[in-house]
């Protein structure tokens, strides 16, 4: 049973000794980062929660020597597509663009996605997730009428099947057009008060848009529901949604509804805007208390392809921008082995690393490790997930990499990953396990 490198003791108290953790990552304890935001420390486990984080010292008793490796608490991630996952063998994108993966994508769901087809795929990627180091999981479900009824169930199941492994979330995922047709948003409402689900919606320039988040907000304010959209997945500079979902927040009150955050996703035709449109949005989405999650390695195989081309543009949102106004910012997996994108796995570092290069989360690397734990798990309500502190779950991933050249460097596919204090069997689910869904298509 591949368990890391490291060799975690049985014993109920333990330390995780000589360790390097990113300072932001800590919580309760004063700690002073010797270089780019790093510290070493010595955690004490025991009975399966963190009983104490303290500098570096001599150890008594069992522990784990990571010899100045890198520690992390266990990923959250903020937005997935675990309905989609894996369906790249029979729908694969034709031409890696934004229409093909659409089509692809519609066309399976409508011949392939039963509650089994589903169901094998979500937990082939929960199997992923699990191995690679994270705890706790927002997945949007694709939400058209015909599919309501198959989907969210499935949802519900694996939530209470991977309860305890990973905290599992859901948004609602349609075009707002879709939640305009008459009757279709109480059938949805009923569908996601029953599984516990987020109301979500895809926004872009349409002649509905303010009727249909009109009638989004309201459904929310009155039902006591989450939002969290998809919005403005183009390099359209005239696409300006984001902001109207901002202008729309605050006309309806939201941020002193009690009701959370809302997510935004994607986000990219503000790469494209010009300085003073892009100055306008921010202010109204920090003033409506929107927090907002880049996708960097789905955006970037999808945005400014065309065939025989080099892409100019690359489609990341203004994280950096965003942050500076103190608007909570986040990276995610998006899809996996799915048309809009053919590749990932479920893995909270890939997407960090992917997103330092993409982003320069470096020069100073400062707190952007929180945009794959802590800040997805305040933005989605994941209590006590993202962070290192006295009193947690001992929740944490073990990397040899003693620093951030060395983290990010190789894909560090030999971590340790401790769950309730206890190592866990990292074996990763096969490919071929997914076979017998072609065999069937």
């Amino acid at each position: 049973m591949p368990m890391g490198f490291a060799v975690v003791p049985k014993a109920d108290h333990y330390t995780v000794a000589r360790a390097t953790v990113p300072v932001c990552l800590v919580d309760g304890v004063a700690l002073e980062a010797e270089r780019d935001g790093l510290a070493p420390v010595d955690i004490g486990i025991s009975a399966g929660r963190i009983e104490t984080i303290t500098p570096s010292g001599p150890v008594i008793g069992p522990l784990v020597d990571c010899d100045g490796g890198m520690v992390f608490p266990c990923f959250v991630d903020a937005h997935t597509h675990l309905d989609k996952g894996h369906i790249w063998p029979r729908a694969s994108n034709p031409d890696g663009t934004f229409p093909g993966a659409l089509n692809a994508v519609m066309a399976d769901r409508a011949a392939h996605w039963s509650a089994d087809d589903v169901r094998a795929r979500m937990n082939f990627s929960l199997q992923s997730a699990y191995a690679h180091g994270t705890s706790a999981i927002r997945t949007h479900i694709d939400s058209i009428p015909a599919q309501v009824g198959i989907s969210w169930p499935v949802l519900a199941e694996m939530r209470e099947e991977w309860r305890g492994r990973i905290d599992l979330q859901a948004s609602s995922l349609c075009s707002i057009d879709t939640l305009a047709e008459p009757g279709f948003l109480d059938q949805l409402i009923k569908a996601l008060k029953a599984h516990g689900g987020t109301l979500g919606a895809v926004t872009y320039p349409t002649p509905n848009l303010q009727s249909g988040l009109d009638l989004v907000f309201k459904a929310a304010l009155d039902h006591g529901l989450k939002l969290d959209f998809h919005v403005d997945e183009t390099l359209d500079p005239s696409s300006l949604t984001l902001k109207v979902i901002a202008q729309t927040a605050l006309r309806f009150g939201w941020p002193q509804s009690g009701h959370g955050r809302i997510i935004a996703g994607h986000c990219c035709s503000m790469s494209v805007q010009d300085d003073a449109e892009i100055d306008r949005t921010l202010d109204l989405v920090a003033s409506a208390g929107i927090a907002v999650v880049s996708l960097p390695m789905c955006n970037m195989y999808l945005q400014d392809r065309t065939v025989g081309r080099t892409p100019r543009r690359r489609g990341v949102t203004l994280l950096h921008e965003m942050k500076a106004l103190g608007i909570p910012v986040m990276v995610a997996s998006d899809n996996t082995r799915d048309p809009f994108y053919a590749y990932g796995d479920m893995d909270g570092l890939e997407v960090y690393r992917a997103a330092t290069r993409i982003l320069h989360f470096d020069h100073p690397v400062a707190d952007w490790p929180a945009a794959i734990t802590r800040t997805p798990a305040d933005a989605c309500g994941f209590t006590g997930h993202g962070v290192i502190k006295a009193g947690a779950g001992a929740d944490l991933v073990l990397f040899r990499g003693r620093t951030w050249t060395e983290l990010l460097s190789r894909p560090e596919s030999n971590r340790t990953v401790i769950r309730n204090g206890r190592a866990i069997d990292r074996t990763l689910p096969d490919y071929r396990d997914l076979d017998v869904l072609w065999s069937r298509s």
